[in-house]
């Protein structure tokens, strides 16, 4: 045999040993993958506690990227959660404007604390005080939270769905705009975007309201305020009369149907 039909065949065999070697490196290797998917798929079916725990955090993480994305904390399991709870668990303060709330507006004290709850976390996310939004609500809906205006505003606070439909995508679409807690979320960020656009409480009402440009919001603010001003006293212990309700119709004053030029998220009922 020459030189160069031995160089040849040690270099086809040294080829061959690094394509066998190769081989059982990723083969073992998958072996190893396969092992470690079997022991996973074991350990989470006779631990369901932990299966169920990466579950919540998986679901914790996703609801975070959606809330950093678009601004409004979503729960996209929304028939899972509680719309009603015990005011006797609240803190007094929020114990206070359930029971006086449910009073005034003839509703069952459990949802309302549910609603009361969720105002007060709402607010101080969005650092709106949590007796604004509920005047807004009492106001817009008189916490009905199938509530429907003429020209297309919906919920407990009356947000243009149409306008604001992107904003209800991580609740799972627009029909989420009947979602008591659903709504109030929505309606919290339009609120906030209203309020820090105008400068101020009284002028992101009239934007929230849609009377941005008008001389005359047909008083809405004015009666939000009121009613806001009477839940600040509820929530300090005061003993507060239970005046007549004061909603306004849904359908007053009228809201634009669409955005402004150059505003991306213009403002609900």
């Amino acid at each position: 045999m020459t030189a160069t039909e031995k160089f040849t065949k040690g270099l086809a065999t040294f080829a061959s040993d690094i394509a066998q070697g190769f081989f059982e490196i990723t083969h073992n290797g998958f072996a190893l993958l396969g092992l470690a998917v079997m022991f996973a798929v074991i350990t989470l079916t006779a631990r369901p506690e932990i299966r169920q725990a990466g579950e919540v955090q998986l679901m914790s993480w996703l609801q975070t990227r959606q809330a950093a994305v678009t601004g409004v904390s979503t729960d996209v399991e929304g028939v899972d959660r509680a719309t009603a709870a015990n005011p006797q668990n609240l803190p007094k303060q929020q114990a206070a404007v359930a029971y006086w709330l449910s009073k005034k507006y003839n509703i069952a004290p459990e949802p309302l604390s549910a609603l009361v709850a969720e105002a007060f976390e709402a607010g101080n996310r969005a650092k709106l005080d949590p007796t604004l939004i509920l005047a807004v609500m009492a106001i817009e809906s008189g916490f009905n939270p199938f509530a429907q205006s003429a020209v297309g505003a919906q919920g407990l606070m009356q947000v243009m769905t149409k306008i604001h439909s992107d904003k209800y995508e991580g609740f799972g679409g627009k029909l989420a705009a009947f979602d008591p807690v659903s709504n109030l979320r929505v309606g919290v960020k339009v609120l906030q975007e209203c309020v820090a656009r105008a400068g101020s409480v009284e002028g992101g009402l009239k934007l929230y309201v849609g009377a941005g440009n008008m001389e005359d919001d047909g008083g809405y603010a004015s009666k939000v305020l009121a009613e806001h001003n009477r839940l600040q006293l509820v929530s300090s212990g005061r003993t507060v009369p239970l005046a007549a309700p004061q909603v306004m119709p849904v359908n007053h004053p009228v809201k634009p149907q669409e955005p402004p030029e150059n505003v991306a998220s213009y403002f609900s009922s």
